[in-house]
């Protein structure tokens, strides 16, 4: 499955940001321990692990008797892979109209607007 067509949700993209900050295979329970303040269940941890893994996102090593996961895509993969989709889906695949939305709801800081036009220079080049 291509990652553009990789759904997922808020409470899975919790435990994507564990593994992804981590940057080693965890098993559930250290899963379940980054994400205590969820007050989850072990088994909805489980659960939110298994649709990961059918979904392509991650996948499980049985090591013993304990299951280590460890993320197929990266954060940045996929967080391009989300911004093409936004900007295809709700701006008919216009950047311009997407930077727009963000002047014009005043989102961008005076300095978010400095780091862009520096972005934006460096790729002239």
């Amino acid at each position: 499955m291509s990652i553009e067509n990789i759904s997922i949700g808020d409470a899975e993209l919790v435990i994507m940001k564990v593994l992804w900050k981590a940057n080693k295979s965890l098993n559930s329970q250290a899963i379940g321990e980054k994400v205590a303040h969820k007050n989850w269940k072990r088994t909805t941890i489980s659960t939110f692990l298994t649709r990961l893994v059918e979904k392509g996102a991650l996948k499980s090593e049985k090591i013993g008797n304990t299951y280590y996961y460890t993320p197929l895509i990266s954060s940045s993969s996929y967080k391009k892979a989300q911004t093409k989709n936004l900007i295809k889906n709700l701006y008919n695949g216009s950047v311009v109209d997407f930077a727009m939305s963000l002047f014009e709801d005043e989102k961008l800081s005076n300095e978010d607007i400095k780091e862009l036009k520096a972005i934006f220079d460096c790729r002239k080049e």
